[in-house]
């Protein structure tokens, strides 16, 4: 039925007439067909969080009402097709039924019935009292690669659609959708995702290589790199497997060029060796893990943050990784950059933590920007340099970098090595590379390591610690207590130990918020700081932590209630 295509299209109308949207989107694992559903939450202030109730559920079959009832309040509408079989009877009373002739009105258009779900977007909007001309121009965007019978049938149909609701329903008409008063002055808004985030991150750090294998939920940043290339010059190659995925992309870099790749936690397994080569070789690479539920296949399609744990310990040996988790699509675009120029500086490894929810899920935000972002390539000479040594042990553990056909000769393979990078095993040789590789956290956390972020009050009776998209339903429920505060992680590793000990030593009770079964957060809290955190919110279902999930904790731990 195009459920997200469309929902997309009424989400973006809405910026445009001045609002704030979140889409929180979830769909089956199946090549066609399931239960495919977009939620879009539409505000006049920010909005960062879906929420667990619906005021309009659009249902194009009987599986949606079914699954949704839970979310139909009091004041809720359910729009249907009349000339459909549906069962409205489990549906309280109180609710408001719109039983309208959707498939009748398609066919009055002179297309088929898939034209349904465009004949849907008309009423929404028609409802909301919006305008419909900003319709036109969305589909106008579209579909204007699909010729202008397809614009033209696609307009009619939300057209009539829109004059159904002010011929038969006027009075249902609110303002939920009318151009907002901002737009007299309006702040421009982009409704992006993370997975686009990330790919704009990248062409703006200026990215000169991609590989990567297709796989959920990171294969739209593949569909945007491959999508750009030819505009902003620079090479995407779709791999046959994650393997070569990441091999071509070490490649990449060690001629010189600025390389990503990109997968899930099951391509990560396979990448993980790879990922050593780079730690011991020393080779700039970023790499992009789109988290989803497992073990093996699991949820291929939902979300979790189980992989923390692997990321940080993967592959054998000790060797330094910078990981960085962003916790909405602005921060995946910011931190992308910042990837770029880390992986250069330390020349290292670099992984950037996504769950599904960051990946898939949009929100409108400013226009992103680069403004003083520079592109920063550390340590790095194509020049001569007399009596060369790719391995040299510095102060700060990192040696100056080269290519091949730059007349700097070296070697390079993934023994252990001196600082030629000749193979070697003896004991001096490996102390010495040991040391000077991992010596690259340090000056990481001396030299670029932020402090943690806090959000609410200072001095709080709780204080809640979490990372990734948990970030925005926490935030939603923070708008609930003026005695609680939020403890938000980017870094990963290096992990910053001290100033996050002084945070929570000082806290009154800490609430561990995240979306695995382990609590592998809290684990890392305590293995680097020794604090452990008793109360924990722990979801491992596929499915977002919602804000009222997260009220109903707080107000649990703060009458002094623990799990």
């Amino acid at each position: 039925m195009g459920v997200k295509s469309v929902g997309l299209m009424l989400a973006k109308l809405a910026v445009r007439s001045g609002y704030y949207i979140y889409n929180h989107i979830e769909y089956p694992s199946l090549i066609r067909g399931g239960h495919n559903v977009m939620q879009i939450n539409i505000s006049t202030r920010e909005v960062i969080a879906p929420s667990k109730t619906t005021d309009l559920l659009v249902a194009f079959d009987q599986q949606t009402i079914d699954k949704h009832l839970s979310e139909l309040t009091k004041d809720s509408k359910v729009l249907f097709d009349s000339d459909g079989y549906f069962d409205t009877t489990k549906i309280n009373q109180e609710v408001c039924l719109f039983p309208i002739p959707l498939s009748k009105i398609a066919q009055e258009t002179g297309q088929n019935e898939q034209f349904i779900n465009i004949v849907a977007i008309g009423i929404c909007v028609a409802l909301g009292n919006g305008s419909l001309e900003t319709l036109k121009a969305l589909i106008d965007e579209e579909f204007k690669d699909k010729g202008q019978e397809v614009v033209f049938g696609n307009k009619n149909a939300a057209e009539k659609g829109f004059e159904y609701v002010q011929n038969n329903l006027a009075k249902a008409i609110t303002d939920k959708l009318k151009p907002s008063d901002l737009m007299t002055s309006p702040i421009p808004l982009m409704v992006i995702n993370g997975n686009d985030a990330v790919a704009l991150g990248a062409i703006s750090a200026g990215l000169e290589f991609s590989a990567i294998y297709p796989m959920s939920p990171i294969s739209n940043i593949m569909h945007t790199l491959a999508a750009n290339q030819d505009r902003y010059g620079y090479v995407f190659k779709q791999a046959e497997d994650e393997i070569s995925a990441i091999n071509m992309s070490i490649g990449a870099s060690f001629a010189g060029k600025r390389s990503l790749t990109a997968t899930s936690g099951g391509g990560f397994c396979l990448m993980t060796e790879g990922l050593g080569l780079a730690g011991n070789t020393e080779t700039p690479l970023v790499i992009v893990e789109g988290m989803r539920s497992g073990p093996a296949t699991g949820l291929p399609t939902w979300s979790e943050q189980g992989d923390l744990q692997f990321v940080l310990h993967a592959h054998q040996g000790d060797f330094p990784r910078i990981v960085l988790a962003p916790g909405d699509a602005k921060e995946a675009f910011d931190l992308t950059k910042q990837a770029f120029n880390l992986a250069d500086k330390y020349q290292t490894p670099i992984v950037l933590l996504l769950d599904k929810n960051i990946c898939d899920h949009e929100q409108s935000f400013q226009f992103l920007d680069t403004v003083g972002y520079e592109i920063n390539r550390g340590k790095f000479s194509t020049e001569l340099i007399p009596n060369y040594q790719r391995y040299k042990n510095e102060p700060d553990g990192i040696s100056l970098r080269s290519t091949p056909g730059s007349g700097n000769f070296f070697v390079t393979n993934s023994d252990e090595h001196n600082e030629e990078g000749y193979s070697t095993q003896e004991i001096s040789d490996r102390n010495m590379m040991m040391g000077k590789r991992m010596k690259k956290l340090e000056t990481c956390v001396r030299e670029d390591l932020p402090k943690p972020q806090i959000f609410g009050p200072e001095k709080a009776d709780l204080t809640i610690v979490s990372w990734g998209s948990n970030k925005g339903s926490i935030l939603e429920a923070l708008r609930s207590f003026k005695n609680v505060n939020y403890v938000h992680l980017t870094w990963l590793s290096p992990f910053p130990t001290d100033e996050l000990s002084k945070i929570l030593s000082t806290s009154k009770m800490i609430l561990d918020v995240e979306c695995n079964f382990t609590g592998q957060l809290a684990n890392l809290i305590r293995e680097k700081t020794g604090i452990e955190i008793r109360n924990k919110l722990l979801h491992y279902d596929g499915r977002q932590i919602y804000p009222e999930d997260i009220i109903e904790k707080i107000n649990f731990v703060l009458k002094g209630k623990h799990d």
